[in-house]
């Protein structure tokens, strides 16, 4: 069934129509036409899927919230809210009770409504947003004078998550290893070159420059780009995959970009660059497949990475052609790539899990699934020994 453009369609919702709808809106909200964006949502409410009834009150009421209409998107999280126990039912809560507390010191009001909605949204929230969640009911509670449930809810705020921990990790490791390189004089010098990406040792029983090229850089500007460039990837990918994912990608677009660097680089090669377009690579795809739901800044930046990446490869191939290693580039951007498309975000809820339902991530089908994301894996792992062999021949 058609519709005028810019307008949602009529008539009976299916599944597929009710997540375009959604998909829709979000466009138009992003573009401003708040109305418009309004309007799909709108037609969602009511779905005989509980999701999916909750995630269109919950967009609906950002939308009453742009346009000045206070009460009505108060109305609109707290039916997205009661709906049930959804994906969207959390963050509902969490965007009711910060609307509470913001009605609350504008007129002077008890703070109660607000603390109880932010009880609401810790208990349902994933494990990586509950310390925030935990950090604003402890400066609300000490606000209204409970310095007891303060100091509970500050101590669980500190105890639970302290952030993006291995992309921390791997930018202080590489930066101490640069800063030791760098100041180390002889000993430092003598350690690049054993850690570089050197083709005719790595062919010759090296394994380790596989890996360790990723930590060591050749100059100020380099390692300043590159772990910029992590500090925007590396967070993203860990808040939607996890920490020991993000690991196992780091280190498997980098033996990917190494390989790709050992066949078609004959010269010697340091950087992490190869790694980080692994990540830019996986949020590309994990974003266009899975539609993990992000909050709004998250969401800004991701939609950025196509971008970024055409930038940089563009930069590669012409104006540094002769200086950066693109073949290592390129090897890590198509494993990440891949492995965006093939696993799916497991700390966030995505449009994916929506339409497949609860029911339908478990049992036989789940199974089957895991199944076959494990064998994707190991067909990249394969492409890579392949691959390893043959530019071992190349280089020996």
């Amino acid at each position: 069934m058609s519709a005028p453009p810019g307008r949602p369609p009529t008539g009976p919702l299916d599944r597929a129509t009710a997540l375009d709808l959604l998909r829709r809106g979000d466009e138009l909200l992003d573009a401003a036409e708040i109305d418009a964006a309004a309007a799909h949502y709108a037609r969602v409410v009511g779905h005989p899927d509980a999701d999916l009834t909750a995630a269109a009150w919950y967009r609906l009421g950002e939308t009453r919230w742009r346009r000045g209409e206070e009460d009505g998107a108060l109305s609109a999280w707290e039916a997205a809210a009661r709906v049930g126990e959804t994906e969207t039912a959390w963050a509902a809560w969490r965007r009711l009770a910060a609307a509470r507390v913001e009605r609350a010191r504008a007129s002077g009001g008890s703070l109660g409504p607000a603390i109880a909605a932010y009880r609401e949204a810790e208990r349902r929230a994933p494990p990586e947003e509950r310390p925030q969640i935990s950090a604003r009911l402890g400066w609300l509670t000490r606000e209204s004078g409970d310095e007891g449930g303060s100091r509970r809810y500050f101590a669980r705020a500190r105890g639970a998550s302290a952030g993006p921990l291995v992309t921390q990790a791997i930018i202080a490791l590489t930066v101490g290893l640069f800063g030791y390189t760098l100041l180390g004089g002889a000993e430092g010098e003598r350690l690049v070159d054993l850690l570089a990406l050197d083709k005719p040792a790595l062919a010759h029983g090296d394994l380790w420059r596989l890996v360790t090229p990723l930590l060591v850089h050749a100059n100020l500007f380099h390692i300043f780009f590159n772990m910029y460039a992590l500090w925007i990837a590396g967070p993203l990918v860990e808040g939607i995959y996890g920490s020991l994912r993000l690991a196992a990608m780091y280190l498997l677009c980098g033996i990917a970009a190494s390989v790709a660097s050992l066949i078609f680089t004959p010269g010697p090669s340091v950087g992490a660059s190869g790694a980080i377009f692994g990540l830019f690579g996986v949020l590309f795809a994990a974003m266009r497949t899975h539609q993990p739901l992000l909050d709004r800044r998250a969401r800004a930046l991701t939609t950025q990475i196509g971008t970024l990446i055409v930038i940089n490869l563009l930069i590669g191939f012409g104006l540094m052609g002769g200086i950066v290693d693109n073949a290592a580039h390129v090897g890590g951007l198509l494993a990440g790539l891949w492995l965006g498309f093939i696993l799916v975000p497991g700390n966030v809820p995505t449009l994916d899990s929506l339409w497949r339902g609860r029911a339908a991530q478990g049992g036989v089908h789940g199974a089957a699934e895991g199944l076959v994301r494990a064998l994707g894996v190991l067909i990249l792992i394969a492409l890579i020994v392949v691959g390893f062999a043959y530019g071992v021949e190349l280089r020996a």
